[in-house]
C-alpha cells in the first residue's frame, strides 16, 4: 500500500509566492529561464536553474552551477524569502487552466515505495538528466522539483481535500504570467493529518509516477549515494498527488536531425509501407489514436497507421511505439531515444508552431505529432510491468517551483 509523509516544507512568503514560483527547470532553456528571471532576484529560478547566474560559456553541468544553487537557496532561506514550516504538514495545490481545474495533494512518498514498485513506472530514464538532478539534490540538500503521481480516484481523498477548500482559505492564490491560477492551501490539523496517512495505507496500493521519472530515480540514488550518512529525510522525496479523473495528457511529439540517409522523396515513398499518407496545406493535430502529423521542407503530411503494422498488446497499440518500431527505429536507424542525439522532444503545449519553428530554421529536418496517451492506457502499462518508449506523455498545467520544496 502507499506511504506517504506530510513534511516541513520550505515555502515563500505569502506576499512574494508569485514572484518565487517558477517553472520547472526542464520546460525552459537556459535561455529562456535567463530571460524570465531577468528582473525578478526572487524567481526560483536562481536555484533550479542557476546557471542563468554564471558566465555564459559555461556549461551548465558545471560543479560550480551547483555550488550557485547551493548558495542562492541558502540566500533566499537566510533573507527570508523562503521559511520552513514548523510542523510537518500535507498541502493541497490546485491549478486551474483555461477554466479547467485540477486538485492534488502535496506530500512526501516513500524511497522504499519506489524502490519497491508501490510507485510504478512507465519510461525508462535518460543518463545525463538523472545525473543532473543527483547534483543539483546532493549539492542543494534539497528537491526542489516535484514528482507528479496519479492514482486511482478514492471518495474519503476526495471528500478530506473537498472539504478542507471549502472550510479553509488558501495560504497562496494567485495568476501566473501565463495565465494559470495556482492555489495551495496548508494541512496543519493532526486529526486531518492522520486520516489523510491511514487512507493512503489502507485503500490506496500504488501510486504512479505521471511526470517527474528522472526525480524520483535521483532522489533514490542520491539516498543510495549517502548511505549511512542518509538521515530519515533522504528516504522521502517530494511529490504530489493527483486522482485520475483530474489529470488531462497532451502528447509529446519528436523531432529528427536527419532522414537516415535517404531524400525527401525516398522518405515518404517508405512511410507508405506501414501508413497511408495525404499531404495537408495546414498544421495536422492528429484527432484520434494511430494518426500522426508530419511536418518537412515546409509542408504538412498526415499518416494513418495501416493494420497489420502494429499489435494490439498494451505497449503495442501506442502511437508512441508505432511510430518508433515502424519510422524513427526502421527508416531513421533511432534505436535507443533516450541516448540518440539525433533526436528530441517537444511537449505538446508548444504546439504545431513549435514543430515548424525547429524544422524551418535548419536545426531539425523533420518533426512528428501525436494523438495523446490516455491515462488509463498509461495505468494499464505501469500495471503490466511494461515501459513506454521515453517521452511519451506531457501533463499540463505544471506545477510551480519554489512553492513547496522539501530538504533532505
Amino acid at each position: 500500500m502507499a506511504i506517504i509523509f506530510p513534511f516541513k516544507a520550505v515555502r515563500p512568503q505569502a506576499s512574494l509566492a508569485q514572484q518565487v514560483g517558477a517553472p520547472p527547470y526542464d520546460v525552459l532553456s537556459s535561455d529562456e529561464a535567463r530571460k524570465a528571471a531577468a528582473t525578478n532576484p526572487y524567481s526560483f529560478l536562481h536555484v533550479t536553474k542557476s546557471e542563468i547566474d554564471m558566465p555564459l560559456d559555461l556549461s551548465i553541468y558545471d560543479a560550480s552551477v551547483y555550488e550557485k544553487a547551493r548558495l542562492n537557496l541558502e540566500a533566499m532561506l537566510s533573507s527570508g524569502v523562503l521559511f520552513k514550516e514548523e510542523k510537518e504538514c500535507y498541502y493541497i495545490y490546485e491549478l486551474v487552466m483555461n477554466g479547467r481545474s485540477q486538485t492534488g495533494l502535496v506530500c512526501c512518498s516513500s524511497v522504499d515505495d519506489y524502490e519497491n514498485d508501490v510507485i510504478k513506472k512507465h519510461e525508462f530514464t535518460r543518463p545525463e538528466k538523472e545525473q543532473d538532478r543527483i547534483q543539483h539534490i546532493s549539492s542543494t540538500g534539497a528537491q526542489t522539483g516535484n514528482v507528479f503521481l496519479a492514482y486511482r480516484n478514492n471518495a474519503t481523498i476526495d471528500e478530506i481535500i473537498s472539504q478542507w477548500k471549502k472550510t479553509q482559505a488558501p495560504q497562496y492564490d494567485f495568476i501566473a504570467d501565463d495565465g494559470i491560477t495556482h492555489r495551495i492551501w496548508v494541512v496543519n490539523d493532526d486529526a486531518t493529518i492522520r486520516n489523510i496517512t491511514d487512507t493512503f495505507q489502507q485503500q490506496i496500493p500504488c501510486t504512479y509516477i505521471a511526470d517527474g521519472h528522472h526525480r524520483a530515480a535521483s532522489a533514490a540514488k542520491v539516498r543510495k549515494a549517502l548511505g549511512s550518512k542518509a538521515g530519515p529525510e533522504a528516504g522521502k522525496f517530494l511529490t504530489t498527488l493527483f486522482p485520475a479523473n483530474e489529470l488531462k495528457i497532451l502528447p509529446y511529439n519528436r523531432v529528427v536531425k536527419e532522414l537516415g540517409g535517404m531524400t525527401e522523396g525516398e522518405f515518404l515513398s517508405a512511410l507508405q509501407d506501414d501508413f497511408s499518407i495525404s499531404h495537408y496545406d495546414i498544421p495536422v493535430e492528429p484527432s484520434g489514436i494511430h494518426e500522426f502529423g508530419v511536418y518537412l521542407n515546409k509542408k504538412w503530411y498526415h499518416l494513418t497507421a495501416l493494420e497489420g503494422t502494429y499489435t494490439e498488446d498494451p505497449i503495442g497499440v501506442l502511437d508512441v511505439t508505432i511510430l518508433s518500431n515502424n519510422v524513427l527505429e526502421k527508416l531513421l536507424d533511432i534505436n535507443d531515444q533516450r541516448t540518440d542525439k539525433r533526436i528530441d522532444f517537444v511537449g505538446g503545449i508548444r504546439g504545431l508552431k513549435e514543430l515548424e519553428k525547429r524544422v524551418d530554421s535548419g536545426e531539425m529536418k523533420v518533426a512528428f505529432s501525436f494523438y495523446p496517451v490516455s491515462i488509463e492506457q498509461l495505468f494499464d502499462i505501469a500495471d503490466s510491468g511494461n515501459v513506454m518508449p521515453p517521452k511519451s506523455t506531457w501533463f499540463e498545467p505544471k506545477l510551480r517551483d519554489g512553492l513547496l520544496t522539501h530538504l533532505i
